[in-house]
């Protein structure tokens, strides 16, 4: 079954329990909703800084694999493999996948953290506050 909607709230989406995986232009917000969901990415930066954030999520961070583009053009490849990144990318016995999503949950329980009561995001608005009261 298929459903298209005009608009839906991205994050209760990539946090189903039956998403495995976003295909993404890695824009910031993007990114962060993935890092969140505790999601693998696939990566289609298009410009910006959808490139350098690309660059963290494949070769830093290690939670995702870049679809790979011609240069200056917008084609990505035959279809044939685009299909076989994806599968491949889906598969649960794919060690190199299954890895990687070990690496999304581990960045997801840290950046976590942060906003629980006494993490670095709480302290942080916390101080912002109070710098703006004083």
């Amino acid at each position: 079954m298929k459903l298209v909607v005009p608009w839906c709230e991205h994050l209760s989406v990539l946090c189903h329990a039956s998403a495995g995986g976003f295909w993404s232009h890695c824009r910031w917000s993007s990114t962060s909703e993935a890092i969140v969901a505790g999601l693998p990415l696939l990566t289609f930066p298009i410009y910006w800084n959808q490139v350098s954030n690309s660059k963290l999520v494949v070769e830093d961070w290690r939670i995702g694999w870049r679809i790979k583009r011609k240069e200056g053009v917008e084609y990505m490849g035959p279809r044939e493999e685009i299909a076989g990144l994806v599968w491949r990318f889906m598969d649960l016995e794919d060690e190199e996948a299954k890895a990687m999503r070990m690496r999304a949950k581990k960045l997801q329980e840290i950046t976590g953290n942060t906003v629980l009561k006494g993490g670095s995001s709480d302290s942080s608005i916390d101080a912002f506050a109070r710098n703006l009261l004083h």
